[in-house]
């Protein structure tokens, strides 16, 4: 299935269970329809094929994870967070509506997500793994605003990003695999997948920041100028980083049959990406 097909199908079910009426409803739509790559979805219905499982068979799971992601999106937007005025190439959910709406668009988003979870699955552990990885994203957001303007060393840098950034995308595949019966080792393998993608997606993220623009990135530019890896240890190393953790991530499937090539796929895309 090609990604336009993927995301044509995560949408369909996306707004099957978004409300339609409403002010509130409007924010939710608008943000979760603001154009998005479904990088955490097409995750989630990769790692079912690489275990074998049919995609459909986790696409609940897929959309809650990706509700919870437009959740941070829209809160991490706001004039108390990173105070962006613009979001995928249009106003910031704050902007269109207000910080009331918005705020509680995410929050209703949050709640929806795990009411969704419930109802998908019958294994506490899933959701409790997804709780997690938000409850780390979070934290990584209250490390990122406090390093803000500061020199951290690279250790921590990284690992402010593997909450921030890693843990959501580490909850996609343990959630899915656990949900699919994943074995230890398999969900070993996946995990070091999930934490070596996240790291080369947020490096691939502040290279962006740094050399594109807003017509083509859709968001504010610079806006991480003094906080991403290009500002600590310059383009060409972050360009390296990236590519290694990329090959890092594609190494850790090495278990994995022809079955795990759109995972594979994925981590090629990361590095690619121009947006």
């Amino acid at each position: 299935m090609t990604n336009d097909k993927l995301s044509s199908l995560i949408d369909r079910q996306l707004s099957s269970y978004l409300p339609r009426r409403g002010k509130l409803a409007q924010a939710m739509r608008y943000s979760v329809f603001a154009g998005g790559k479904r990088f955490r979805p097409r995750l989630c219905l990769a790692t079912a094929k690489a275990l074998g499982k049919p995609a459909t068979s986790v696409l609940p799971i897929a959309c809650a994870l990706e509700l919870l992601h437009t959740f941070t999106l829209i809160h991490d937007d706001l004039p108390c967070m990173d105070n962006s005025d613009y979001r995928r190439g249009k106003l910031a959910c704050h902007k269109k509506f207000d910080v009331a709406i918005a705020t509680l668009a995410g929050n209703t988003l949050n709640t929806l997500a795990f009411t969704i979870l419930v109802a998908a699955t019958k294994k506490a552990q899933v959701i409790i793994e997804i709780g997690q990885g938000l409850l780390e994203v979070l934290a990584g957001q209250v490390e990122d605003l406090a390093y803000q303007g500061k020199n951290i060393s690279l250790r921590k840098l990284k690992q402010v990003h593997q909450q921030k950034t890693g843990a959501l995308l580490l909850a996609c595949v343990r959630s899915v695999g656990l949900e699919c019966g994943a074995s230890p080792k398999q969900l070993k393998a996946l995990s070091a997948y999930a934490r070596y993608l996240g790291l080369a997606f947020q490096i691939c993220d502040d290279i962006l920041d740094a050399t594109s623009i807003r017509e083509i990135l859709g968001k504010p530019v610079q806006a991480d100028k003094e906080k991403g890896f290009p500002h600590f240890i310059g383009l060409k190393k972050s360009g390296e980083l990236a590519v290694a953790e990329q090959q890092k991530a594609i190494k850790a499937l090495a278990a994995f049959g022809p079955q795990a090539d759109q995972l594979r796929k994925i981590a090629e895309d990361v590095v690619n990406r121009k947006k």
